[in-house]
């Protein structure tokens, strides 16, 4: 089963800790606090352990773990901006934005070095997701199809009961 709740965020999860501690402290069965709140039981006496040993700083939010972001986040929006912006406007040939071309303006304006395949993930996170653009005829003339639409269509379009 897929669980469909936001991820909690660091003063979330915080919150969560210091209240199940209070609910706790409130005479509250732990197990009871744990169904309640979505967590194991486990973690609610281990929270209310590091309570008692250290008070509400042991209650505090840990630093995030894993490697730090390549980009900051001023960065990152410069990038995201270009991608509304026409490829051609960057000096390519072609109105297709591609991974390598982001990681290449990303090393050539930003400084940083991002591999393509790690920045088709990076995009995907932020909701992008590789688009090509709808191709559309040289010949194409709109205001001649208008004019079909309005004045050809009505007399070819099939009529109930014909």
């Amino acid at each position: 089963m897929v669980s469909m709740e936001p991820p909690r965020t660091a003063r979330a999860l915080e919150y969560i800790r210091h209240l199940a501690v209070s609910w706790v402290a409130e005479g509250d069965p732990p197990g009871e606090v744990a169904e309640h709140l979505g967590v194991s039981e486990r973690s609610v006496w281990r929270w209310v352990a590091s309570w008692r040993r250290d008070g509400s700083a042991g209650l505090a939010a840990k630093p995030g773990r894993g490697r730090p972001a390549k980009l900051t986040p001023s960065q990152a929006a410069r990038v995201l901006g270009w991608l509304d912006r026409s490829p051609s406007a960057f000096g390519f040939a072609t109105e297709r934005w591609t991974a390598p071309r982001v990681a290449a303006l990303i090393e050539r304006d930003v400084g940083v070095r991002m591999n393509h395949r790690y920045l088709n993930d990076w995009l995907a996170r932020r909701g992008i997701t590789p688009q090509v653009p709808e191709t559309v005829a040289r010949e194409r003339d709109g205001a001649l199809i208008e004019a079909w639409l309005r004045y050809a269509w009505p007399r070819v379009k099939k009529r109930r009961g014909r």
